[in-house]
């Protein structure tokens, strides 16, 4: 990040930054006002998710310009139906953010995202030599990145990071549960969730984990129990007594290992009965404008959240909001992803949540805003052509009418969003 300039003038030109300066700069055939507001580089989100429910993916590109986020990253989908929607998102005229995509989770029998109770968006790898025409395939239709997940054995997630590299494919991933983050993590450009993290920084993780492997082997051996149940029961057996166990020293050299790992922790999702997005005041705008078949169901929030039903998940949330000052310690990059539209997650209103959070966690505002502009740009190796602004860069920007610097919250105050160097009004 440049960090604040005052004073400066900045010139578009064919959809590019052709000038920044502090002396006046010719007026163009169209000309911004900006005097007395804030220039800042289009936000991006990490993690989205466009396809996992279809109640939202019509709208949610208008609904990220809405609120300035200009990139987005999604995480995971099923090519079918996500192909279809990333080429309306491309076509010329579409009023839509530039998107990035991984295709589906690339997980192992049993899959967690399987279509049963959860949208299908997973796809089971169990074989490490099927790992590079599985890879390969993904890249020939377009995607940007590849998303590990967390079934995966060790065997199989080698040979899903040696494709990758091979193809020269950034990774996404989750730690999987047959590995420990130290392992994993150093191998990957990006971490979601924290999720895993706890047990590596456990000062039992070894036993942890071999209880973990056992667990593992015997739920194949049944070949009776779904991806998803098996995860949460492995949590539910685990997570606390990872967290209670926590071992300083050992968890410093975890996150140690991580320095080059991109962390996406969407707090605004693991800390959710923290920071209980209905108790905004701007909750029930936002809502307004989301789809019909959204809107009441989303008004108040459920009792799960009003309440401890989940002490679990509740010790989850705390401690993932804690790490953040121990990652920040430890010189980590933390990255700004939502998980939208999963659990009230509103496209584009929550990223400025989750920037929120993350100040609230120990960031300073200027480093909210890296987590959401140049660190992303860091994961695709785009830091050449967005996540500033300087000359030669994507004109991709917002206009704000209250300096975020002062207060993170003041990103919400959009005066103009500009992409690929033309305003959009969506």
């Amino acid at each position: 990040m440049n960090g604040a300039r005052s004073g400066v003038d900045v010139s578009i030109r064919d959809g590019h930054i052709a000038a920044v300066a502090t002396t006046r700069i010719d007026r163009a055939n169209e000309h911004i006002d900006g005097e007395g507001l804030y220039l800042i580089p289009g936000l991006w989100d990490m993690h989205v998710h466009l396809t996992y429910d279809d109640r939202f993916t019509p709208s949610m590109p208008r609904d990220f310009l809405r609120y300035g986020s200009t990139s987005v990253r999604d995480t995971g989908g099923a090519l079918p139906t996500l192909l279809p929607v990333i080429a309306r998102m491309r076509e010329p005229d579409a009023v839509a953010p530039r998107v990035y995509f991984s295709g589906p989770l690339l997980d192992s029998t049993p899959v967690v995202y399987d279509g049963d109770n959860v949208p299908l968006i997973g796809t089971a790898i169990d074989q490490a030599s099927d790992a590079l025409r599985r890879v390969t395939a993904l890249r020939d239709a377009g995607a940007s990145f590849i998303k590990i997940y967390e079934m995966v054995e060790p065997d199989v997630f080698d040979a899903l990071v040696a494709a990758a590299n091979q193809l020269d494919l950034p990774i996404a991933a989750h730690v999987p549960l047959s590995m420990l983050a130290s392992d994993a993590g150093p191998r990957v450009h990006s971490l979601e969730h924290l999720r895993n993290i706890e047990l590596d920084c456990a000062a039992g993780h070894e036993t942890l984990l071999q209880t973990r492997r056992a667990i593992l082997r015997r739920a194949r051996m049944r070949d009776d129990t779904a991806g998803l149940k098996l995860r949460q029961s492995i949590h539910g057996v685990q997570r606390d007594d990872a967290i209670d166990s926590e071992a300083d020293a050992r968890c410093h050299a975890v996150l140690t290992s991580l320095r080059q790992t991109i962390q996406v922790p969407t707090l605004r999702l693991n800390a959710i009965n923290q920071h209980i997005p209905m108790a905004r005041d701007d909750w029930q705008d936002a809502v307004d404008a989301l789809p019909e078949s959204v809107r009441d169901g989303w008004r108040e929030p459920p009792v799960w959240l009003t309440t401890q039903i989940n002490p679990s998940f509740f010790k989850l949330g705390q401690w993932s909001v804690d790490m953040v000052p121990k990652l920040l310690a430890a010189d980590v990059p933390i990255g700004a992803g939502t998980d939208t539209p999963i659990a009230y997650a509103i496209p584009g209103y929550s990223l400025h949540n989750e920037l929120v959070i993350l100040a609230d966690a120990g960031l300073t505002p200027l480093q909210a805003l890296a987590a959401a502009t140049t660190v992303p740009a860091r994961f695709l190796d785009l830091q050449d052509v967005t996540g500033t602004i300087d000359i030669g860069k994507h004109a991709d920007l917002v206009l704000l009418s209250a300096d975020p610097l002062d207060d993170i919250e003041n990103t919400r105050r959009i005066d103009t969003v500009i992409l690929r160097g033309r305003v959009v009004r969506p």
